[in-house]
C-alpha cells in the first residue's frame, strides 16, 4: 500500500528510481525561443510535495526554464488577487497550486484557462492517474490538472493520556465536547484541508438527506456544527495552528486526515504517541492538489507549463510526493510505490505511518468532494452560520 500525505514543511528530495509511463501517454509541448522564468503561487502547501519535482525540471531542462519563483498565500486571498491582476491586464502568476478551495473559487469566477483546448499537449489523464484521482480530475472542469492525491478523512486525532476512551460516533464526539469544553478544535474549512474534509464528511456520518447539496440537504450537518461550536473556543484560520495546539496540550482532540496525522508527528510538532480514530459509518472524502493556469498568462509560457505538467506526472517525479507523509500517500499517478520514494520518505512512513490505514482505505467508501459551486456555497454557509458566531 502506498503511503503518503500532507506536510507542514517542504522536505522534497531527489529520487533515485522509477519506471516511466509509456511514452505515448505524454505529449510534446513547444519549446520557447529562450528559457523563461515561471512564477508559481502555492495556496495548498503543495510545494512540500512538488518543489523537488519543479527543481528537477529546471535542472534537467534549463533550455526551457531559467528558474521557478515560488510564492505562498492563503487560499481565500488568491482569487481576488488574480482577478485584480486580470482586470489590470498584468498577470504575474503563471501557475497556481491549489486544493479544491481556490480551484472551486476560480472555476466559479472564471479565472483559469480552459485546459481542454490543450488536451493534445497533456498526458492522457485517464490512463495516467489513479482511478480515484481521475474522479477528482472531474472537479477541475477542464481548468486544472490533478498533481497529487490522497484519501484524506475525516478522522479525529487525540492524545491517549488525555482521552482514555475516544469517541466512536459523531454523537459521542459531540457529547465529549460538551463534557470537555474548548478541548476540541478544527480550522475554518475555507482555509483548511482537515476542516473542509470534516465539513463534507459529516453529511455521510449523520445520514443527511443529500450529502452533495449543502444548501438543501445538510439540515443535520448544520445543526450538528452549531451544537459542536458551542463547545469550541475559536476557529483558527489555518490548519497548522490546530496541530500546534494539540502538540502543546491546549486541545485534546482535533479533526485530522491521514497526512495531517503522519506529518506533524514526523516533524515533532505533535507527540509520536498521538492516536487516530474513525467514526462509525464514515466515508472518506478524497482530496487532491491541482495545477491551474490563470487567464492572461502568455501563450509561450502556457506551452512551457504543458511540458512541466507532463514532466511532474511521470512516476519518477511523483514518487517525491510521498514526502514526510503530509499528503498520505500523495502520488496521483498509477503504480508509484513507496520503494520508489526517496529513502528519507520511506523511513518516515515506516516509523510514523499507521498499518490500519490500508484496511480503512480498502473497507470504507471513497467520495469525491463537492462540485465547485456547491463547495463555495458550503464555505459561505459555514462562514455565516458557524464561523460568524465566534467573530
Amino acid at each position: 500500500m502506498n503511503i503518503t500525505r500532507r506536510t507542514f514543511v517542504s522536505t522534497a528530495a531527489g529520487v533515485a528510481v522509477a519506471g516511466m509511463l509509456p511514452s505515448h501517454l505524454f505529449a510534446q509541448a513547444k519549446k520557447p525561443a529562450s528559457p523563461v522564468t515561471i512564477t508559481i503561487a502555492d495556496v495548498a502547501g503543495n510545494l512540500a510535495l512538488t518543489q523537488g519535482m519543479f527543481e528537477a525540471y529546471a535542472a534537467e531542462k534549463a533550455d526551457w526554464v531559467s528558474s521557478f519563483a515560488f510564492t505562498k498565500a492563503p487560499a481565500p486571498e488568491l482569487p481576488g488577487k488574480i482577478k485584480a491582476q486580470q482586470a489590470a491586464g498584468k498577470v504575474d502568476i503563471d501557475l497556481v497550486l491549489t486544493g479544491t478551495d481556490a480551484l472551486s473559487a476560480g472555476v466559479d469566477q472564471g479565472l483559469w484557462i480552459d485546459l481542454g483546448a490543450h488536451k493534445s499537449e497533456l498526458p492522457n489523464l485517464e490512463s495516467t492517474l489513479q482511478p480515484q484521482a481521475f474522479k477528482m480530475q472531474g472537479l477541475a472542469k477542464d481548468q486544472g490538472v490533478v498533481i497529487t492525491y490522497y484519501p484524506s478523512g475525516p478522522l479525529i486525532e487525540y492524545m491517549p493520556d488525555k482521552v482514555a476512551t475516544p469517541p466512536k460516533t459523531a454523537q459521542e464526539l459531540l457529547d465529549w465536547t460538551k463534557q470537555n469544553k474548548n478541548k476540541f478544535l478544527y480550522a475554518r474549512p475555507a482555509n483548511s484541508g482537515p476542516g473542509r474534509t470534516l465539513l463534507m464528511g459529516l453529511p455521510y456520518l449523520l445520514g443527511d438527506s443529500d450529502p452533495r447539496d449543502p444548501a438543501k440537504g445538510w439540515t443535520k450537518t448544520w445543526e450538528y456544527l452549531a451544537a459542536l461550536g458551542e463547545n469550541i473556543e475559536y476557529y483558527p484560520t489555518g490548519t497548522a495552528v490546530v496541530f500546534k495546539e494539540l502538540g502543546e496540550g491546549t486541545r485534546d482532540i482535533v479533526a485530522t486526515t491521514t497526512g495531517w496525522d503522519i506529518n506533524p508527528r514526523a516533524l515533532g510538532i505533535v507527540p509520536a504517541e498521538a492516536k487516530v480514530q474513525k467514526l462509525d459509518g464514515f466515508h472518506w472524502v478524497t482530496d487532491a492538489h491541482y495545477a491551474v493556469i490563470p487567464k492572461g498568462v502568455s501563450d509561450e509560457k502556457i506551452a512551457v507549463l504543458m511540458d512541466v505538467l507532463n514532466y511532474i506526472l511521470q512516476p519518477k517525479q511523483q514518487a517525491i510526493a510521498y514526502d514526510a507523509g503530509y499528503f498520505y500517500p500523495g502520488p496521483a499517478v498509477k503504480d508509484v510505490t513507496i520503494d520508489m520514494a526517496p529513502q528519507e520518505s520511506q523511513d518516515v512512513i515506516k516509523e510514523f505511518g499507521r498499518p490500519e490505514y490500508a484496511d480503512w482505505i480498502a473497507s470504507n467508501p471513497l467520495e469525491v468532494p463537492l462540485e465547485p459551486k456547491q463547495l463555495v456555497e458550503a464555505f459561505r454557509i459555514w462562514d455565516e452560520k458557524i464561523g460568524a458566531k465566534k467573530g
